[in-house]
């Protein structure tokens, strides 16, 4: 085993056991250091998973989660479905592989409303979307890449909210909600000249969270 693939072990068995600690203290020090300690890991240890300490490791967790979402995309041969119903399996695939740990993710979306943090958020946010584009096959290089992705933030910020609350069997809740606004908004390919009216329209990801 590489150098490189024993740090990503350690990294994702660390985050495993840093994660219900989160639930209760938030990503901060204290559910890092309650990680290592459960764990039986010693702080050069820490350091060297995660040198720049929680938010960092909030950050592994993100596009650790993106990346299951696309491999257990492609496991579903969502690539034979229509557009909008790609990107709905895409969005609900991400959001059942984070339900273990709902809260976990409500605690990063408290710290979302910080404002010397919403750079790193909005950075998450894009790499969200940008990898449920490409799980949907999205191809775009042009004005539509940037648009879609605008879109998509919005539609996906409003699910997040509703989801974190939602009690129905299966998200039964969560997913007709998402069906109702990619309805009102997935409409690029045909509507291009009314992309600025609907952009006006999409939440402010940002608000949301603060909302949150």
């Amino acid at each position: 085993m590489s150098e490189t693939e024993h740090l990503l072990q350690e990294k994702r068995a660390l985050l495993a056991v840093m994660l219900p600690h989160v639930a209760f203290d938030g990503w901060n020090a204290v559910a890092l250091n309650a990680a290592a300690r459960d764990a039986g890991l010693d702080a050069g240890l820490v350091s060297r998973a995660f040198p720049g300490g929680a938010l960092q490791a909030l950050d592994f967790w993100v596009r650790e989660t993106d990346q299951a979402m696309v491999a257990a995309f492609e496991a579903q041969h969502g690539a034979k479905l229509k557009i909008r119903e790609r990107v709905a399996l895409a969005i609900m695939l991400r959001l059942e592989i984070a339900a273990p740990q709902r809260e976990a993710v409500r605690r990063a979306l408290t710290l979302a409303a910080q404002p010397h943090l919403a750079p790193r958020f909005l950075s998450q946010l894009y790499r969200t979307v940008d990898a449920i584009w490409y799980a949907a096959g999205d191809t775009a290089t042009d004005f539509n890449f940037y648009t879609k992705r605008l879109l998509l933030a919005g539609v996906y910020s409003a699910t997040l909210l509703v989801w974190l609350d939602d009690k129905t069997p299966g998200f039964t809740a969560t997913r007709e909600f998402l069906m109702r606004r990619i309805d009102n908004v997935m409409q690029i390919q045909k509507a291009r000249g009314k992309l600025e009216s609907l952009g006006s329209r999409l939440p402010n990801p940002l608000r949301l969270f603060r909302r949150a």
